[in-house]
């Protein structure tokens, strides 16, 4: 038996999820989104809640019962408060600034890196050194935050290079004479 898979997900006030299929969709005051489920799990929509459970005993069904109970709350989250990742930069000199949709890092390249906001993504630059990225689907936030943090991880000499809010970097001591 699933752990995660046999609790029902709640809809809240001001979302609607709707079954055709195997198609679901969840529709909120932040958007639209889908999530296509696999033949071996059943999804029931009841009382405000989704109900998730394997249709067959087979591996795949067992395996899949509990990802899709967790991506449907995600969608329902997504669609109703949405999803934020913070990342902060630490460099002398380096700084981000978003630019329309384009978000400009200053990353001690001797050139300026342009990261191409994705449709659906929402970046903010509340400080030159912070940088805020939102939207309804969390892969693709989550996705977006480690496509910007890969341009300069965190070393561990100094710690310089773009990290995750409260990411704990382990730190070396340096050479000694």
């Amino acid at each position: 038996m699933s752990r995660v898979g046999k609790y029902p997900v709640s809809i809240p006030d001001g979302v609607t999820v709707t079954q055709d299929g195997n198609k679901l969709t969840a529709k909120g005051k932040r958007g639209e989104l889908t999530y296509m489920t696999s033949d071996e799990i059943e999804t029931i929509i009841a009382d405000n809640e989704v109900t998730v459970r394997p249709r067959t005993k087979s591996k795949l069904a067992r395996t899949m019962w509990g990802t899709t109970r967790s991506l449907i709350e995600n969608m329902v989250i997504g669609v109703s408060d949405g999803f934020t990742k913070t990342l902060e930069i630490e460099g002398v000199g380096y700084r981000a600034q978003a630019q329309g949709k384009t978000l400009v890092l200053s990353l001690g390249f001797s050139h300026d890196v342009n990261f191409p906001v994705p449709e659906g993504i929402e970046i903010k630059t509340p400080q030159p050194t912070q940088i805020e990225i939102t939207g309804n689907n969390r892969q693709q936030v989550g996705q977006v935050a480690a496509e910007i943090r890969a341009y300069r991880p965190p070393e561990p000499y100094k710690g310089k290079g773009v990290r995750y809010a409260g990411e704990y970097i382990l730190r070396k001591e340096g050479k000694k004479k």
